[in-house]
């Protein structure tokens, strides 16, 4: 009889000890502890990663002004095109009224230079 007896408050010592254990395992100020503890570990891998992020960011922005810049360069060139086309047209005039003065005089004074070629 002494056997079951025994069992019985073994298992109430052994209840207890382990709701005890699970109390204080489970206690506010350990909670906080084991909460410090993630935070002291995480830190700084998490604050390096936020200086990357930084700078990654800073790079990005370079890179996209810089890319703005010539998107706005190749659209002034483009936009320019009619300038040029009035250029080489004023220069082929001004090549052909010198001819014909030239003609008109009976003598060339200056050879031709090479004309470029028509862009589309």
């Amino acid at each position: 009889m002494e056997e079951p007896e025994m069992q019985l408050k073994g298992k109430k010592v052994t209840d207890k000890f382990t709701e005890s254990v699970y109390v204080l395992a489970n206690e506010p100020s350990v909670a906080l502890y084991r909460l410090q503890e993630h935070v002291r570990r995480s830190l700084p891998e998490l604050a390096q990663h936020k200086a990357d992020m930084q700078r990654w960011e800073e790079q990005s922005q370079g890179a996209i002004y810089t890319v703005e810049y010539a998107c706005s360069a190749v659209k002034n060139l483009v936009d320019s095109s009619v300038y040029f086309r009035s250029v080489e047209g004023l220069l082929k005039q001004a090549i052909s009224i010198r001819d014909h003065m030239n003609a008109t005089q009976g003598h060339r004074s200056y050879p031709d230079p090479p004309l470029p070629p028509n862009s589309p």
